[in-house]
């Protein structure tokens, strides 16, 4: 893999200055960083036992469409117990307050996505020290948003090219944030951070590398399916639950993500809940993008017009 080069700096919460822009995220950056943090000592506490974040899991997780995936209270107790066992050093708990009290969408997207990997984890990953990993990781992929203003985390309308670069940094800035406060370069969370919105085939950012990485590309999917079905600021109204499924299905028929998790996913979506082996997905397509969703749709920036291409 080449050496991932920032395209804006680093901060952390309290704006402390990580890493510049134009920085490269070799193995002796990484190192360096780490060494600055080497001599400072951060409290771990659990996950579910920080302020109210267990109850308001357990609200989100009562909601629709979520209501119907986790109905099994026997078959989702276990992903919950493993859950509980997650800490997370104090500096990660209070990004977590951050989102919680000025982008509340993202806050509760972290958590829901901690709850459903971890919940497809069961099925789609046979080690157990593997679904641990999976689990401590799912809670921290955003954190890099901490990076990316948020007058441009809550904008309604379409972002300009410019400021959809800043929204994709999220990956590489969560990637440092989390060595840095883990001290661990090659961390799993920081990989996850880093690796979520990479594709199988290619397609995605921040290097546009081949994801083989099985459990990160649960995250992945759980991270687009609660993207596509939670109302956002550029669409106030979200996909239904049939099309983002339809959506998450088009993914694994451009090799973007894997057919057995698009069918984990489905599975725990149907009532009967079959395995996911046995779920059956259809090719037809019926479900409608809402309307009013500026998603996917590029503003002209007025410092940086579109190029002809983009007309």
């Amino acid at each position: 893999m080449s050496v991932l080069k920032l395209s804006y700096p680093v901060y952390t919460l309290n704006n402390q200055l990580l890493l510049p822009a134009g920085s490269e995220l070799s193995e002796e950056t990484l190192d360096t960083l780490i060494s600055l943090n080497k001599n400072n000592s951060h409290p771990s506490y659990p996950l579910l036992n920080y302020g109210s974040v267990k109850n308001d899991l357990l609200n989100f997780l009562g909601s629709v469409p979520y209501n119907i995936i986790f109905a099994d209270q026997e078959k989702t107790a276990h992903p919950l117990s493993i859950m509980e066992s997650v800490h997370l050093v104090l500096p990660v708990l209070q990004a977590l307050d951050y989102f919680r009290q000025y982008d509340f969408y993202t806050y509760r997207h972290i958590l829901i996505v901690f709850a459903l990997s971890s919940l497809l984890s069961l099925d789609l990953i046979t080690d157990y020290q593997d679904i641990i990993r999976e689990a401590a990781s799912g809670h921290t992929h955003d954190i890099g948003k901490l990076c990316v203003p948020l007058n441009i985390l809550k904008k309604s309308n379409p972002l300009t090219k410019t400021e959809l670069s800043i929204v994709k940094h999220h990956a590489a800035a969560g990637y440092a944030l989390l060595c840095y406060y883990l001290l661990d370069g090659n961390n799993f969370s920081a990989r996850v951070a880093r690796d979520h919105h990479e594709r199988k085939n290619g397609s995605g950012y921040p290097s546009g590398i081949q994801l083989k990485d099985h459990t990160v590309e649960i995250v992945a999917a759980c991270d687009v399916y609660d993207a596509l079905i939670s109302e956002r600021a550029y669409r106030p109204v979200s996909y239904d639950n049939r099309t983002a499924c339809e959506e998450i299905t088009k993914m694994a028929e451009r090799g973007e993500i894997s057919w057995e998790v698009v069918k984990a996913l489905i599975a725990y979506n149907r009532k009967d809940k079959p395995h996911y082996n046995e779920c059956k997905v259809s090719s037809e397509k019926r479900g409608l993008p809402p309307s009013a969703n500026f998603y996917g749709v590029i503003a002209e920036d007025k410092n940086n017009p579109p190029d002809s291409k983009n007309n």
